[in-house]
């Protein structure tokens, strides 16, 4: 069987207090919705991944999910429900047999809970996660009196990623647009109004929904202290002048009467920035991954590089917590071009500007820098990763 994930990402998270919709809030360094795309990008028994959006924020979409592999997105409606459809009808030409729909606000759901949802419909026309209700819950009346107990036995609070039959999920949402009916906050309602039978499996009491700005708070916490491996990467690079008019250093170009010789674009900082990420993973070093006499790499622009280290990190389920960069030449001087380079690493690793330093110093005029024959950086990577990480 084939199978589909509509993300849902088209709302605007206003109850999350920040100056963008709440899926495009950084997470410990990415934001939400990549996570919650990336759960089902990678995973084995997902085909196509359809991202629902809002129309504004095409831009935000393109710089969180660059590298998923995802079908394009299509805009969403002014309901959920509106949107999901969206979802249903850009499916229908791919013909997908089972259709998982999610909340881009939950990223911490896991592969294990997506392959119980593909497995609980795989016999059934629509199956939800949910978790049993711990807590008493009153049913109370318009004055504030009890009227009522509930059996919290027969209680379940309901998650995403929701699965469902293709055919039955369109055609339930189909009825639903002729009756007007626009109401439904889930797609297991819609399935409970149209006559179709809903099972229920095992949720993850993790799979929260981040709503609020205290939502976020909690959730960065926790995310940062199951981030508990912390590993350090250094990183050196020398590269010699050669003929040219300007040097890329930390992705920036810059103008000088000489350029770097190098295979590639010879950016030594952002190669040096490389073998650090790649140093902390203990996972080789540039030139084994980007080797030197490949044509691939003849003049390729080195934030290739440093995307695939910042890409092998996140593989990890990891981040890249900051980048210390330290680059020592006679010149071009470094200072007027700081900020500009602190924030295209920064750009290219997928991280805040804060979290990346540039420090800049001459070698007194002595050796082979002093010389102006060449430059060196160096750069120091921290890297936190879950414990247990290979």
């Amino acid at each position: 069987m084939r199978v589909a994930a509509i993300v849902v990402a088209a709302g605007r998270g206003l109850r999350a207090g920040a100056a963008m919709p709440k899926q495009y809030l950084a997470l410990a360094g990415d934001p939400i919705v990549r996570d919650s795309l990336a759960l089902f990008a990678a995973h084995p028994q997902v085909d196509l991944v359809q991202p629902v959006i809002h129309r504004d924020d095409l831009d935000l979409f393109r710089a969180a999910t660059k590298g998923l592999d995802l079908l394009a997105p299509v805009t969403g409606g002014a309901t959920r429900q509106a949107s999901v459809r969206a979802g249903i009808e850009a499916l229908a030409a791919h013909a997908p047999d089972i259709v998982l729909v999610h909340d881009a606000a939950r990223p911490f759901a896991s592969p294990a809970l997506v392959s119980r949802a593909i497995a609980a419909v795989t016999d059934a026309p629509a199956a939800i996660p949910g978790l049993a209700v711990s807590d008493t819950v009153k049913r109370v009346d318009a004055g504030g009196r009890v009227s009522e107990t509930l059996n919290r036995a027969e209680l379940r609070t309901v998650q995403t990623p929701q699965a469902f039959r293709l055919d039955v999920l369109r055609e339930a949402h189909r009825r639903a647009l002729a009756a007007g009916r626009e109401d439904f906050t889930d797609d297991a309602a819609l399935m409970e109004w149209s006559g179709a039978p809903v099972t229920v499996f095992p949720g993850e009491p993790g799979n929260v929904k981040l709503t609020t700005a205290e939502d976020f708070l909690r959730a960065e916490n926790e995310r940062m202290a199951a981030l508990s491996d912390v590993r350090i990467g250094t990183g050196y690079d020398v590269h010699a002048f050669g003929d040219g008019d300007h040097v890329m250093l930390g992705g920036v170009r810059i103008a000088h009467g000489q350029g770097l010789a190098g295979h590639s674009d010879a950016d030594v900082v952002l190669h040096a920035a490389v073998d650090a990420i790649l140093g902390a993973l203990a996972d080789g070093d540039i030139g084994q991954h980007f080797p030197p006499g490949d044509p691939r790499w003849r003049g390729a622009a080195s934030e290739v590089f440093l995307r695939d280290a910042v890409a092998r990190v996140r593989a990890r389920r990891g981040i890249v917590a900051h980048l210390d960069v330290s680059i020592v030449c006679e010149t071009p001087r470094i200072g007027p071009h700081r900020d500009a380079m602190r924030q295209r690493i920064a750009a290219i690793a997928g991280i805040d500007a804060g979290r990346v330093a540039v420090k800049a110093t001459t070698n007194e005029r002595l050796g082979f820098i002093g010389r102006g024959e060449g430059m060196v950086a160096m750069v120091t990577a921290t890297v936190r990763l879950p414990w247990g990480a290979p």
